[in-house]
């Protein structure tokens, strides 16, 4: 069984973004998906892909570790951040392949079932606090028992970090008031703070016991996460950024995180499952990163399925949202995300509606002086 084309796609999904897919066709009839995370470079990616596909048509395709280190060690400097991760749509669809090809679901290639379903969080949005109270009080009803809000500015696309502060502090405070313990309170920060602020922002959230403080720091400087975990008591989430076991390395072997924000459109199943078992040895979690749509979830889910360590999954798009080109047999609940026997990823898609990848406008942020910060 060889690897016959590969191709990047865009196709019609739960957002207004369209997914970003590898698709991979074998010589013996078989088609597998896999999602490219990382978005803002889709041209770059495209041209990825056909500097890739040359070394790789005519390689047999369940040589899966084999693919992934001819793909990263094909040329002198590192694969990482874009590159890194068209190599993981490349890996997500040659496990569905292999799953396709043994009739087999991919967490029965990952060693079987080791939970029932797993558990998942979902996104409060609004644009006065109000409104979040009240979208988050709606989600607790359904059944949500993780929620997750952002450490935003009321006046974005302005961005004043200390205002952000304060408003999330409250809305904590709000939030933990309103919905008891029994629900568990996410913030993501999206890499926004400095040092200072990101201290500030955790040490007045001790009170309210958040699940974790996602992202407080940027990731081009893991170091700095010593000081910050020396010096606040909250469970902190980081690595939706990153894309190799090298690049996890520090956060994890120096106990810096509590939960690891593994993307499998930016690690691949391959990459993930050894991050996964690094986290194991240093009691990490696992809270998946899935921000995208139906494809990436189906990933997740059946990679989570397999895991002793795992805490919970990302669910940004509704459950009920529409899945555009695709066709999933997850069971997706509120609060629960239960993977299917179908073979292979359990995720099919109309390849019929795909379109020539283009660029995604990303938004941006600015401080109040003009200058730019992380969206």
């Amino acid at each position: 069984m060889k690897i016959e084309e590969i191709d990047l796609v865009a196709l019609p999904a739960a957002d207004d973004w369209p997914a970003l897919v590898a698709v991979v066709r074998t010589d013996d009839g078989l088609t597998g998906l896999g999602e490219v995370g990382m978005r803002g470079r889709e041209r770059a990616a495209a041209g990825l892909v056909e500097d890739l596909r040359p070394l790789l048509v005519g390689v047999d395709a369940t040589r899966i570790e084999h693919i992934w280190q001819l793909g990263f060690r094909s040329v002198f400097f590192p694969s990482d951040r874009h590159h890194a991760s068209v190599l993981a749509g490349i890996d997500i669809a040659l496990w569905d392949i292999r799953g396709q090809s043994l009739g087999a679901p991919v967490h029965e290639l990952l060693g079987g079932r080791s939970r029932d379903y797993v558990p998942a969080y979902a996104h409060v949005r609004g644009g006065s606090m109000d409104d979040v109270l009240n979208h988050a009080s709606d989600l607790a009803g359904q059944g949500w028992k993780h929620l997750r809000l952002t450490a935003w500015d009321p006046q974005e696309p302005e961005y004043d970090a200390r205002r952000a502060v304060r408003w999330s502090v409250d809305l904590m405070r709000e939030l933990r008031a309103g919905l008891g313990d029994d629900v568990e309170l996410l913030i993501d920060v999206h890499t926004r703070l400095d040092l200072a602020e990101a201290v500030q922002l955790c040490r007045e959230l001790e009170p309210m016991r958040p699940f974790f403080v996602e992202d407080p720091l940027r990731s081009e400087h893991l170091s700095a996460y010593e000081s910050l975990r020396s010096r606040v008591g909250v469970p902190i989430a980081a690595g939706e950024q990153l894309c190799t076991k090298w690049e996890f390395r520090q956060l994890v072997e120096d106990e810096l995180i509590d939960h690891a924000r593994i993307d499998l459109g930016h690690t691949g199943l391959t990459e993930g499952r050894k991050i996964a078992a690094l986290c194991e040895t240093h009691h990490v979690q696992l809270a998946l990163h899935n921000s995208i749509g139906a494809l990436c979830t189906a990933a997740s889910t059946q990679f989570n399925t397999a895991l002793p360590n795992v805490s919970v999954q990302e669910q940004a798009h509704r459950a009920t949202a529409p899945l555009g080109a695709f066709t999933s047999t997850i069971v997706a609940e509120p609060g629960r995300l239960t993977a299917s026997d179908a073979p292979g990823l359990g995720i099919t898609a109309d390849l019929s509606q795909a379109v020539p990848p283009e660029t995604a406008t990303i938004p941006r942020l600015h401080r109040p002086d003009g200058s730019v910060t992380n969206w």
